[in-house]
């Protein structure tokens, strides 16, 4: 293992309530509804796929650049305060920081969201940050993950990625990454070269080398 890939929303830091949470309000002026099972689509995506979905599902006429606008203020607004972390990604970070090892952050966020949350992570624990604003296709096309690999210098097969949604397991996966995957919204099943874990009080720096290595 060279180098560990980390997404971030419901991975690294507590935001996948925030999102529901703009999400509702920016539904609500487009005169529709959300819910849980709106969420369950959007998880892993990319904001252009998430306005997208909400103008076909509220059949609201704003222009798409418009709601994204609404999307990206709503989001900042409330994580100008900061935002929490995830059960054991503070001492995982830690952890892979500690040993030396490279590592990026790969989101399907914008870049100020990214940068937004990272106030909170700390952008020391990166080498590289790749947001959803860095590539032409973002999760589950392996593209974000390529494109992490090639910022390091390192075979995406030396790679760990960590990730919650299904999308990004696909990305990590079709990159040639072995994956740890922590279920937040939606479940993902175990597979090979694949570890599911409750959270990542579960993972350390020997577990992702095990991993890895294929010993798990």
């Amino acid at each position: 293992m060279e180098a560990v890939l980390f997404d971030m929303d419901g991975l690294l830091v507590d935001s996948e309530k925030i999102w529901f949470q703009v999400e509702t309000e920016v539904m609500e002026r487009l005169g529709g509804e959300w819910g849980a099972t709106h969420q369950e689509n959007m998880v892993g995506g990319s904001m252009s796929a998430a306005v997208a979905y909400m103008l076909r599902v509220s059949g609201g006429s704003a222009a798409p650049e418009e709601v994204e606008s609404w999307m990206m203020e709503g989001m900042i607004s409330r994580l100008a305060g900061g935002v929490e972390m995830m059960p054991g990604a503070a001492e995982l970070l830690a952890g892979v920081h500690g040993e030396g090892l490279a590592a990026a952050l790969v989101t399907s966020s914008a870049q100020p969201i990214a940068e937004a949350c990272l106030r909170s992570i700390g952008r020391h624990h990166f080498d590289h940050v790749v947001t959803g604003d860095d590539v032409a296709r973002t999760k589950p096309d392996p593209e974000p993950y390529l494109t992490a690999a090639r910022l390091l210098g390192v075979d995406p097969g030396r790679c760990v990625a960590l990730e919650d949604s299904p999308n990004g397991v696909t990305s990590a996966t079709a990159a040639g990454c072995r994956v740890v995957a922590v279920p937040s919204v939606l479940p993902i099943p175990g597979a090979p070269g694949r570890l599911v874990v409750g959270s990542l009080h579960e993972v350390d720096v020997e577990v992702l080398r095990s991993l890895s290595a294929g010993a798990r």
